[in-house]
């Protein structure tokens, strides 16, 4: 308990600091170069009341978990094929190290190009995004299961698939649980891009748009915007981890404090 009421003066301690150094740059800079928490909210309270600010963080959430997940679920089965079978291993390892460097971001051109401006080019640059991230993890995790295991279960009469099912997939889900993680921050990098660049609506777009009339608040608003909804999605994410996935060894900081 006297954790926990340390924890609490400390992190409004925090963002009380936060708030004054955030106002000190508006009265050192003015509010056109960067506005203070108060002109902020009442920025974020436009956007708000004419119903800009939910509906684009509504779009861009729905393009981030779309991809996010389709993503996933396309590199979780790929990893554990790569970690698994030797030849396609020595093949796909060689091209995942070399594409994994090149950012998401520059990819939007060609995406474009391919999939058009609707949806299609976004949600695919953000599965691009997810990826790479989550097929390197779960390759991690497949190559660092004992040697041991493996060969008890052999021992005992258990085919590759049974292998695969009760031995690796268990033993790998927490760096699976780690790489999706990772793969939910580079989602959101992926898609303020993509709406910066070719999009009409979106977190990003309103980022991109409001220098076309000199509204920093609002765009302040927008990067605000963009924290909390990554903060909620970690979160939620975390807390799915401590309650489905504990048994296999997914413990976030938090329940390991407690």
């Amino acid at each position: 308990m006297r954790w926990v009421e340390k924890k609490w003066v400390s992190v409004s301690l925090l963002w009380l600091a936060v708030l004054l150094l955030w106002q000190l740059g508006a009265w050192v800079y003015g509010p056109d170069v960067i506005p203070g928490p108060w002109a902020t909210a009442r920025g974020g309270r436009e956007l708000v009341e004419d119903g800009t600010l939910v509906q684009y963080i509504g779009v861009s959430l729905y393009r981030v978990l779309i991809g996010w997940v389709l993503g996933s679920l396309l590199a979780i089965p790929a990893g554990l094929i790569i970690g698994k079978v030797n030849v396609v291993r020595l093949f796909a390892e060689p091209f995942l190290n070399f594409i994994r460097f090149i950012p998401p971001i520059a990819f939007i051109t060609l995406f474009l190009v391919w999939f058009g401006i609707g949806e299609q080019s976004k949600i695919a640059l953000i599965m691009y995004a997810t990826f790479f991230i989550v097929v390197l993890n779960t390759l991690t995790g497949v190559m660092s299961v004992e040697e041991d295991k493996i060969r008890s279960a052999r021992s005992m009469g258990a085919s590759e698939w049974q292998i695969l099912l009760h031995v690796i997939v268990p033993s790998t889900i927490p760096y699976i649980f780690t790489g999706v993680r990772l793969a939910m921050g580079t989602s959101y990098m992926a898609i303020i891009g993509a709406e910066m660049i070719a999009s009409n609506e979106g977190v990003g777009y309103l980022i991109w748009n409001s220098r076309l009339f000199f509204r920093t608040d609002w765009i302040f608003v927008g990067l605000i915007s963009l924290g909390f909804m990554g903060f909620f999605t970690d979160r939620v994410f975390g807390w799915f981890g401590r309650k489905v996935l504990y048994r296999y060894g997914v413990v976030s900081v938090a329940a390991h404090r407690r």
